[in-house]
């Protein structure tokens, strides 16, 4: 694509407010090229789309959104980003459906972005050790069953960034959308981060031109194409005001597959995730097995691990005792709480976490705490 017709399409992007994807086919349809639209005099444009005299496309404002498409086709042919036009072929799929995606899309790295298997991996910026260890879990056993899915998420602290590094471990492509321009990383402890996205063949991506701030609206914005590229949005934990929710929101509305990971009704962290489920807009989710069995996807030839769905493991005796003095438990536990609670000697006791420890039923924190897990 010649660099001027870019411009053109770009230059779409700087009439704020004042048009869509939808509008913008309509003026396709129409056989009116986007350097016509910005070249023509404004009588003749209008009679050609066939809008009102007054519509706000005067020659003035579409001469300023020229000059600022060309501004920033040269800084971001100085970074190697790529835009891309809704309308193109190049420009994700799943987005382009969406009722609202933006007309240009920065792209920095060389991740395609119309994969088979997508998945949004969101949630807190203060995820706990339980939404941690989840999310760490779960991206590594999709990738397992999926070795060419790519792992979408924000960016932020918290659960994207472990979704992010788990990616990267795992050697999976990852994607991040910012809410800002890409002459920047927002927040500045994750630019090496971005960097190791960048080179294992990821991408970073914005809506935002050079010079734009990462505003507290923004976030909301990127959210929505978050959800618009992904096959199936995954909120690992959320409180009911979280930015996660909105992300999840989006992709309900959408008509996108959306799980939540379950929690206790007395932790605020799993507040959102437990409303999702119960409102029956989200599926719980509890490992890969749960995935599969939603989205319908055939995984490889691999053994599928369901291990993880018993949400509620039949224990019975002394292991039962101190499944239920945990599970009433905001914070992990010390081993002389869990000796008064349970009336369970220290050394029969340490015998029995370890077991359940193996079993994959509770977790051990430094200083000999434990938690369900």
């Amino acid at each position: 694509m010649a660099a001027d017709e870019m411009v053109f399409k770009m230059a779409f992007s700087f009439l704020k407010g004042k048009l869509t994807a939808d509008l913008l086919r309509e003026f396709e349809s129409r056989g009116v090229t986007p350097e016509e639209f910005f070249t023509l005099p404004t009588k003749e444009l209008v009679n050609r789309l066939g809008i009102p005299q007054n519509h706000d496309f005067d020659k003035m404002a579409r001469e300023e959104a020229l000059t600022l498409a060309r501004n920033e086709a040269a800084l971001i042919k100085n970074h190697n980003i790529t835009p891309l036009f809704v309308l193109d072929e190049d420009y994700p799929p799943q987005l382009a459906e969406t009722p609202d995606p933006p007309l240009i899309l920065y792209k920095l790295g060389e991740a395609p972005l119309d994969l088979d298997y997508m998945v949004a991996v969101v949630g807190t910026r203060k995820p706990t050790p339980y939404g941690l260890d989840f999310c760490n879990r779960i991206v590594d056993e999709i990738g397992d069953y999926f070795p060419d899915v790519e792992i979408i998420s924000g960016l932020a602290y918290g659960v994207d960034a472990a979704a992010h590094r788990k990616a990267l471990e795992k050697n999976l492509k990852t994607v991040a959308v910012v809410a800002h321009g890409l002459n920047m990383i927002y927040p500045a402890a994750n630019r090496n981060l971005a960097k190791e996205i960048i080179r294992s063949g990821g991408a970073i991506l914005s809506e935002y031109p050079f010079g734009v701030q990462p505003f507290k609206p923004n976030f909301l914005a990127r959210n929505r194409i978050v959800a618009g590229l992904s096959d199936v949005t995954i909120v690992v934990e959320s409180n009911i005001k979280g930015g996660a929710m909105s992300t999840a929101n989006y992709a309900f509305l959408y008509n996108r597959d959306v799980m939540a990971l379950p929690g206790r009704s007395i932790d605020d962290l799993s507040s959102g995730c437990n409303l999702l489920i119960r409102k029956n807009k989200a599926h719980l989710v509890t490992c890969a097995a749960d995935l599969i069995e939603v989205t319908g996807w055939q995984p490889l030839n691999l053994p599928l691990d369901t291990s993880g769905r018993n949400l509620f493991p039949e224990l019975t005796g002394d292991n039962k005792k101190i499944y239920d003095t945990l599970k009433y438990s905001s914070e992990p536990m010390q081993i002389d709480q869990l000796v008064h609670l349970t009336g369970i000697v220290a050394s029969k006791l340490l015998a029995l976490l370890s077991e359940l420890e193996f079993d994959g039923i509770i977790m051990r924190y430094p200083g000999n705490r434990y938690s369900l897990a």
